[in-house]
């Protein structure tokens, strides 16, 4: 699948904050706030502050209808991020390195690897990127520069009407990817009992939501650094909005 030109806008970089809580099973996606599009970090319904974590935020990018990029930023507004853009967008994508985290026998995690807690008993790397189709597209979904893990749909007419089967594939670094994790309800349904994709990267889900849907591919991969991280956990989202009837 060719990759789109990307015009990537880079956020305001710092070090990794300090944070003493578990942060694999957390991701980042996108929803509507107050008719804006909005970063949302969390799991399930805990939205957490993202404004905070915008330096980890390496890249967000927005796409015309004919995936064409237009130029696009965050702005922090209280604790949460929105896009904004010059011109209208169809979708937009963001990719968060979340660094390296280690875990003690006491349950605590801490931002550093292996090499910095020796008495860990898991350290890994997270990524974590996030897909929002503003509109329902007209064509394929193409696959962006830089998301390593990307969950598209196989048919671009997305079912409209909750309840429906929906097709996905998951992608890593370019090529299908079987036994990848698919959720398709991460905001209402945390812990639902997950799919796996098969030989070709694909996987059938339901469509939860006659409203938001927040579909979540997961993939712990190969260590990165073999003397920092046991291995590299990534973290794909996929949202968009189902039309409720009129008012």
């Amino acid at each position: 699948m060719k990759l789109p030109r990307i015009l990537a806008v880079t956020v305001a970089g710092s070090a990794l904050l300090a944070m003493a809580t578990p942060l694999s099973a957390h991701a980042i996606w996108f929803a509507q706030r107050a008719t804006q599009i909005a970063l949302v970090y969390g799991v399930g319904a805990d939205d957490l502050d993202a404004v905070k974590r915008l330096p980890l935020i390496k890249t967000v990018t927005g796409y015309g209808a004919d995936w064409a990029p237009v130029t696009t930023s965050l702005r922090a507004a209280g604790p949460i991020p929105v896009v904004d853009s010059e011109e209208p967008i169809a979708a937009v994508a963001a990719i968060m390195d979340y660094g390296l985290w280690s875990k003690t026998p006491d349950g605590k995690w801490h931002n550093k690897g292996r090499d910095e807690v020796p008495t860990a008993t898991l350290a890994e790397h997270n990524w974590k990127y996030a897909v929002h189709l503003a509109k329902m597209p007209t064509g394929p979904v193409p696959l962006f520069e830089g998301h390593k893990l990307q969950i598209v749909p196989v048919d671009p007419a997305i079912p409209q009407k909750m309840g429906e089967p929906m097709k996905v594939r998951a992608y890593y670094e370019g090529k299908p990817l079987a036994g990848a994790t698919i959720m398709s309800d991460y905001v209402n349904d945390p812990d639902e009992v997950a799919v796996k994709t098969g030989a070709d990267g694909t996987a059938t889900i339901t469509v939860r939501n006659q409203g938001l849907n927040v579909l979540m591919g997961i993939y712990v991969g190969p260590a990165d650094d073999k003397a920092k991280v046991d291995h590299v956990e990534y973290r794909s989202s996929l949202s968009f909005v189902l039309p409720h009837l009129p008012e």
